[in-house]
């Protein structure tokens, strides 16, 4: 049995971009710990908080919820305020993500790692798939945590820039999401691609056998539906085409995207 520490910015991200690779791990035997870096303080702020409810209270409730679906383990809230998108007041927060100490949040990171004698880490790519600052700050903290701890196999979760091109063409052609914008993947609005070149990755992930128990645990994260909506308009069929494999480079080994397993190299 291995254990995966998967690093990720905001309660939701876990399921959206690294859900089925979860599911897998669990019905394999593997230990899944779940590091959410912030409290996601700055989502959509549902109507029906009950009296003396926040919105960290409803969005760690969630992930709980998401977490029995995926098969987590643990959840450890690395403790940092939502930074909000790049340019926002809340970047200035003095608990926010984007302003902490680097040593700081690497210690924190790797004091996870090391007391789950942990096989694999899980984090971002460069610009955190699509340049949100939560997102690149973990990157970068993971990075530092998985040089401070000598762990084995390091893996940026990501998306297929191509794959996701060529979806969002067919969207487009079989009106899948008639709202849907165009977006330009190269250089989102600042400035930062969305994704990865398939060139540059090492590992698909072949997670349609179980897409819908992703789908379970991103609609666990019912406050934040309007982010993830599209997740909804498609049925069953179109659900596991579009969202059934997730991405991933692995650090320290030649690009080339195989067909393979995060433990299978």
């Amino acid at each position: 049995m291995s254990t995966i520490v998967w690093f990720h910015a905001h309660p939701d991200d876990e399921a959206i971009l690294t859900g089925g690779s979860m599911v897998l791990a669990a019905e394999a035997g593997h230990r899944n710990v779940l590091v959410v870096a912030t409290d996601g303080a700055h989502g959509e702020v549902p109507a029906d908080l009950r009296p003396g409810e926040t919105l960290v209270d409803r969005r760690r409730a969630e992930t709980e919820a998401s977490a029995a679906v995926l098969g987590i383990d643990r959840i450890v809230w690395l403790g940092y305020a939502d930074s909000g998108m790049q340019g926002w007041p809340q970047n200035d927060h003095p608990d926010a993500f984007l302003r902490a100490d680097p040593d700081e949040a690497t210690a924190r990171l790797a004091s996870v790692i090391t007391a789950e004698a942990a096989d694999v880490l899980v984090t971002y790519d460069w610009h955190g798939g699509y340049g949100h600052p939560d997102h690149i700050g973990v990157h970068r903290i993971g990075h530092l945590a998985a040089g401070r701890t000598g762990i084995g196999r390091l893996f940026e979760a990501t998306m297929n820039r191509d794959r996701l091109r060529a979806m969002m063409e067919a969207a487009k052609e079989l009106r899948w999401d008639p709202d849907a914008e165009t977006v330009d993947l190269d250089t989102t609005d600042d400035g930062t691609p969305f994704g990865t070149p398939e060139a540059e990755l090492t590992h698909e992930v072949d997670v349609r056998r179980v897409a819908l128990r992703k789908r379970d645990a991103v609609s666990c994260h019912a406050s934040q539906v309007t982010d993830t909506s599209f997740f909804r308009r498609l049925d069953d069929e179109l659900f596991v085409l579009a969202f059934g494999h997730e991405w991933f480079t692995r650090i320290g080994i030649p690009f080339g995207m195989q067909p393979r397993w995060l433990l299978d190299d």
